[in-house]
């Protein structure tokens, strides 16, 4: 459970720091908004990311790559309390024809984000959790987020885009199907 009293506590301290008046009509309720907000910005702490890929189907017919791309996301870097954000790739190839709704990608990502996070972190997380439960044949996971702990502040880049990536499996061992899944996230045709 999230204290929210606590939170709400501490951006009273916070904008008290920074000299701002808590009685000023448009800070009144900042303590307890925040405290909303973190709540649920930081909510897949509370979540079980392998759950989304517990029902499986079977394919046995498909061994073929499966791509759900351009999946947003939003996170919160751990190092600043600012988000990051941007778009996540998910592939694998189905191991014992194993598959599952696509849908239950996004959600692995949508928790996963949900958390006080580096984006590296964020990447191999996902893509170690859909090894581990989908037992594919392969998996990649690419990440491309701005960081507005650089964009904001420090070095004051925005628009600078961070690519992470996770390969796992045949992806890893096999040039050649490494490369026709980052085509397909590229977006090229065959």
């Amino acid at each position: 459970m999230v204290d929210k009293e606590k939170i709400a506590k501490a951006v009273e301290m916070i904008l008290e720091a920074i000299g701002e008046d808590l009685n000023r009509e448009g800070l009144r309720e900042t303590p307890q908004r925040v405290a909303n907000m973190y709540s649920e910005v930081f909510a897949g702490l509370k979540q079980d990311p392998r759950a989304p890929l517990r029902t499986c189907f079977t394919a046995d017919e498909h061994d073929e790559i499966v791509l759900v791309k351009d999946i947003s996301f939003y996170s919160m870097c751990e190092h600043h309390l600012l988000p990051f954000y941007g778009k996540a790739h998910i592939a694998y190839i189905p191991g014992e024809g194993r598959i599952v709704g696509l849908s239950k990608l996004v959600r692995v990502i949508e928790i996963v984000a949900r958390r006080p996070q580096l984006q590296e972190r964020l990447t191999s997380t996902v893509a170690d959790i859909i090894t581990s439960e989908l037992k594919p044949k392969g998996v990649v996971v690419v990440v491309e987020a701005e960081h507005l702990c650089m964009s904001i502040r420090g070095v004051n880049k925005p628009g600078a885009i961070t690519v992470t990536s996770a390969v796992r499996g045949v992806f890893r061992r096999n040039p050649s199907s490494r490369q026709e899944v980052f085509s397909l996230i590229k977006g090229n045709r065959l």
